[in-house]
């Protein structure tokens, strides 16, 4: 049976973040995943980039069954709109299943103090602490890294979408840990790099 992940897109999402994530889950998955998007309406978002998005779902019809909700870093996280997306949270953590968030998509889950008892990483410490209202009390907890997994809450930085990605794939066990971590040197590295472009190549000729 076909196993769905749920990408939560706001208006002026980062796309790059979007792309590798959603990417590597379906060429490494094969083809045993499907990435579905979800906005708080299901009217067409449009990207950082410009790219138009319409979301398969709206925070209201979005399914309750799903291997992971992955929120996608973008411009609108700090407006008071994306608060319509903690139901979809709460109901994640609720019910222990994987939970994902780059850039300002976790400061926003720092924002509203789902961050506090879990290790995890962000724009900087004083980034978190800065957020207008923040209910933020999670520094003991802070880690300077690219990305940070602690139990099912995966964080990452503005700079972090490879670490993003793979932290996603290993606890999604998308694909054997060696595979997914040559796919991560190959994007990290380069391709005349890293002796894992072989196997890239035979992916995309698949």
């Amino acid at each position: 049976m076909m196993k769905t992940v749920l990408m939560v897109l706001l208006e002026q999402y980062a796309d790059w973040e979007a792309a590798y994530v959603s990417t590597a889950i379906h060429m490494l998955g094969q083809g045993d995943f499907a990435v579905k998007t979800v906005s708080l309406s299901e009217e067409a978002i449009t990207s950082i980039g410009g790219i138009q998005t319409v979301p398969d779902y709206s925070v209201e019809t979005a399914p309750k069954s799903y291997e992971a909700l992955l929120l996608i870093g973008g411009m609108r996280w700090r407006e008071e709109s994306a608060l319509g997306v903690l139901p979809l949270v709460e109901h994640c953590l609720q019910n222990g299943t994987l939970l994902a968030a780059i850039c300002d998509a976790a400061g926003f889950l720092s924002s509203v103090g789902l961050l506090d008892k879990v290790r995890h990483t962000g724009n900087g410490l004083s980034n978190l602490q800065g957020w207008k209202g923040t209910r933020y009390r999670g520094a003991a907890n802070y880690q300077a890294k690219q990305a940070v997994r602690d139990e099912n809450i995966i964080t990452a930085n503005i700079s972090a979408t490879l670490e993003f990605t793979r932290e996603i794939l290993l606890a999604l066990r998308i694909a054997e840990d060696n595979v997914i971590e040559d796919s991560y040197s190959l994007h990290k590295l380069g391709y005349y790099n890293t002796s894992s472009h072989n196997q890239f190549a035979a992916i995309m000729e698949a």
